[in-house]
């Protein structure tokens, strides 16, 4: 009879070296606005979704969306900028 366990090392293969580095972390925190406008835009098309269409709805998801392109462009603007730092001749 085989006998199926787990390899505890597998399970609680966790160490110090396997957490997020500064560089990684400081990545996700740049994203973050970005993530939670798109979470915003979701939750507001979700509550239009439970009743018919009506104008607090439509508002509610324009500005969502406008929020989500907001934090698209302000990411953009500090990927360009990090990548062109050290100026044109």
């Amino acid at each position: 009879m085989n006998h199926i366990v787990t390899d505890q090392d597998a399970v609680t293969a966790f160490a110090d070296f396997m957490e997020p580095t500064n560089a990684e972390l400081d990545a996700i925190e740049l994203e973050s606005p970005l993530l939670l406008a798109e979470v915003n835009l979701l939750d507001a098309q979700i509550k239009a979704m439970d009743h018919p269409e009506n104008e607090v709805d439509t508002r509610r998801i324009r500005r969502a969306r406008n929020r989500v392109l907001a934090a698209r462009r302000d990411a953009a603007n500090r990927a360009a900028g990090a990548s062109t730092a050290g100026g044109a001749a």
